[in-house]
């Protein structure tokens, strides 16, 4: 489910690029409310329409969803937004740090160890972005914001107690009523999606797009540990790298080399760590 999740993401320039002629906020809006559809017609399938109402029901739990919503609407928003203006690089940046992030918040949230060499990738990826900071002479926020709003969405959804499909729904039903009426605001109302064109079909199944890969996330959050799922998610920014330097020309400069090369090194710290950890598990339990 990790890989299936974290490998749709980093194919969605793709996807997005040939929405290029609509304008951001109308694909994040249509987005959402075929998002809502298609959960809609899953949950009616399952008949879960019941448990959905009723995890609404716990005061924390709306609160702890109302939360997920903003920060996945706001993810969706930047990274569609950032593929439209040709800063795919700056948006897989971003993807690279996540990983690394959820290890800091696995440690101060979920009590998860953090080892010297855990801590020491963490190190670097800050080393990383400072540099590229540095270097460009102002904040890479694109990156910051996919990564930290990403990497708190995941540790929300792990503490949340709301089913992958019904989490979905809710965070998409929340949010739906303000895209809706965005969308009827435009002109003509609806924009694109009254054209009956290529562009129009592609904006319907952008909500398939959304929620195949989410639902695969939220599932897989619910089973692997924080910290193991964050380095899955390693798929995503390599193929979004591969998407904005092979497909789409954009430059790949000095200052990312060596903010990139940082960030690549803490990943085989990390994956390193995670090998010694398990072959010494391993011999344990032999």
């Amino acid at each position: 489910m990790a890989f299936f999740a974290y490998a749709t993401w980093g194919l969605l320039p793709i996807y997005w690029k040939l929405l290029d002629a609509v304008p951001a906020l109308e694909v994040l809006a249509s987005r959402i409310v075929w998002s809502l559809g298609f959960i809609a017609a899953l949950l009616w399938v399952r008949k879960a329409w019941g448990k959905t109402f009723g995890a609404l029901s716990d005061p924390k739990t709306r609160y702890w969803m109302l939360l997920s919503t903003s920060l996945i609407a706001t993810n969706w928003g930047i990274f569609i937004w950032a593929v439209s203006v040709d800063r795919v690089t700056e948006a897989s940046l971003g993807y690279y740090i996540n990983p690394l992030l959820n290890i800091a918040l696995a440690r101060v949230f979920l009590g998860e160890s953090l080892r010297p060499l855990q801590a020491l990738a963490v190190v670097l990826a800050s080393i990383g972005v400072a540099y590229l900071t540095i270097a460009r002479g102002s904040l890479p926020w694109v990156s910051l914001v996919l990564a930290v709003t990403f990497a708190i969405y995941g540790l929300v959804r792990k503490r949340t107690p709301v089913g992958a499909v019904e989490g979905l729904a809710i965070e998409t039903g929340l949010v739906a009523p303000v895209a809706l009426v965005f969308l009827a605001m435009q002109s003509p109302p609806f924009g694109q999606l009254v054209t009956g064109d290529i562009l129009a079909v592609l904006l319907v199944l952008s909500g398939v797009i959304t929620a195949l890969p989410l639902l695969a996330f939220a599932g897989a959050t619910r089973r692997l540990r924080y910290t193991t799922l964050g380095m899955v998610q390693y798929v995503a920014p390599t193929l979004q790298l591969g998407c904005a330097v092979l497909l789409y020309g954009e430059p790949f400069e000095v200052a990312h080399g060596v903010t990139f090369g940082l960030i690549w090194v803490a990943v085989a710290l990390y994956l390193v760590d995670m090998f010694r950890l398990r072959q010494a598990n391993a011999r344990q339990r032999s």
